[in-house]
């Protein structure tokens, strides 16, 4: 027990029996100074003198010893849960704009599609409306997609960990070259679309891979994500496949979002010392 637990414990102890600290001293072989700086906290005494005023003052040595040992693993248990909390704080705000931007993401594509189905037409579309789009798009993707890098680090996946960070890097090169080539899109250049489509089909096979290979994790969810972005990038990656691709294409987001919300959830109770999911949660 740390001072000035046993200073007080000792000195409630002694009042209890009615005894001076003169009288003390008689029962234990300590100077009186020694008692009151002891009782005041003012030292640590050895544990020599802790077992001898115990035995004075009829304290169970044993039982004490065990209430510190119990008093250390709270402490402990204390500081834990308070480390996991600060390191879930930036977490949490991360995985909360990373779903916001999912959300928005879902709508936003929808007006980009449109700029980008019909190159013919690209003159008459808005120079300005054009770069709003893409470069909302672009950043509601990397803000996205840094969020479930987050994910993978607070429930381990190497596999979906390293398959987002190259789609991080794919998703800034294609978006830069759409951005340099502006709104001088034409028939010419149809080839870069479906190379995209390829590209990034190819990926979402891999993040659907990764999903597959989560276990235990929310029960069957992460399954199913992962059937779902398969599905999704294999029409994709056909070319023909990808104007059907809408539906579970989107179920694939949604259910991602999903899971993000879930995360976000399990991540939030690490405030209580009772959470099983405390050690889990890694930065």
């Amino acid at each position: 027990m740390k001072q000035p637990e046993l200073g007080k414990k000792i000195y409630e102890r002694r009042k209890a029996k009615g005894l001076t600290q003169e009288e003390l001293v008689e029962k234990c072989n300590l100077n009186v100074r020694t008692i009151q700086r002891i009782e005041a906290g003012e030292v640590s005494p050895r544990n020599h003198s802790v077992k001898a005023l115990f035995e004075a003052l009829e304290i169970d040595w044993v039982e004490a010893g065990k209430a510190e040992h119990q008093e250390k693993i709270e402490e402990e248990k204390s500081s834990e849960v308070n480390s996991i909390v600060k390191k879930a704080v930036p977490n949490l705000i991360l995985l909360y704009l990373a779903l916001a931007a999912g959300v928005i993401n879902l709508i936003l594509p929808f007006f980009e599609s449109g700029l980008d189905v019909n190159p013919m037409k690209v003159d008459e579309v808005n120079v300005s409306t054009f770069w709003w789009v893409k470069i909302g798009v672009a950043l509601l993707s990397t803000l996205f997609l840094a969020g479930m890098i987050k994910m993978t680090h607070i429930f381990p996946n190497r596999i979906l960990r390293r398959t987002l960070w190259v789609m991080l890097i794919i998703n800034a090169i294609f978006g830069s070259v759409e951005l340099a080539l502006g709104t001088e899109l034409n028939l010419v250049i149809v080839g870069f679309y479906i190379i995209r489509s390829i590209v990034f089909g190819s990926f979402f096979v891999l993040i659907g891979i990764g999903f597959l290979s989560y276990k235990n994790v929310w029960s069957n969810y992460t399954q199913i994500i992962g059937v779902l972005g398969i599905l999704s990038g294999v029409l994709i990656m056909s070319v023909i496949g990808a104007y059907i691709v809408s539906v579970p294409f989107t179920l694939f987001k949604l259910s991602q979002l999903g899971f993000l919300f879930w995360a976000i959830n399990k991540i939030g109770r690490t405030s209580s010392p009772d959470s099983t999911f405390s050690s889990q949660v890694t930065a």
